[in-house]
C-alpha cells in the first residue's frame, strides 16, 4: 500500500508543479487552487509511505516519478523541446525508481 501511495504522490508532485507554472506566481485562481490541493495531498501521500519506507527511498521515488512526469508532459504539450537524449536520460530517471522498488 505504502508504495502505490508513494506513486501517487509522485503524479500529484508533476499536477502541482505543472500547476504552480499555469498559475503565472498564483496571479491565476483556478492553477492556484489545483497547485495547493495537488501539493498538500502529494505531501500528505509522501509523509503516508514514509511511515514504511524509508526517507532516501521514498524522496528519491517521489521526486523521480514527479520529474519525469513533468518533463513528459512539457515535451507533450510543446513547453519544452523532446531529444533522444532527453528521453534516454528520463528513462534512466524511471530505471533507477525501478531499481529502487526492486531492491527495497
Amino acid at each position: 500500500m505504502s508504495w502505490f501511495v508513494l506513486v501517487l504522490s509522485g503524479v500529484l508532485e508533476a499536477v502541482w508543479a505543472t500547476a504552480l507554472d499555469r498559475s503565472q506566481g498564483f496571479t491565476r485562481l483556478w492553477p492556484s487552487v489545483l497547485f495547493v490541493v495537488a501539493l498538500v495531498l502529494s505531501m500528505g501521500g509522501l509523509a503516508f509511505a514514509m511511515r514504511e519506507l524509508p526517507v532516501g527511498t521514498s524522496y528519491a521515488v517521489w521526486v523521480g516519478i514527479g520529474a519525469v512526469l513533468t518533463v513528459a508532459y512539457a515535451m507533450v504539450t510543446g513547453a519544452e523541446s523532446a531529444s533522444v537524449v532527453k528521453l534516454l536520460l528520463l528513462g534512466g530517471i524511471v530505471g533507477c525508481v525501478v531499481g529502487l522498488k526492486l531492491v527495497h
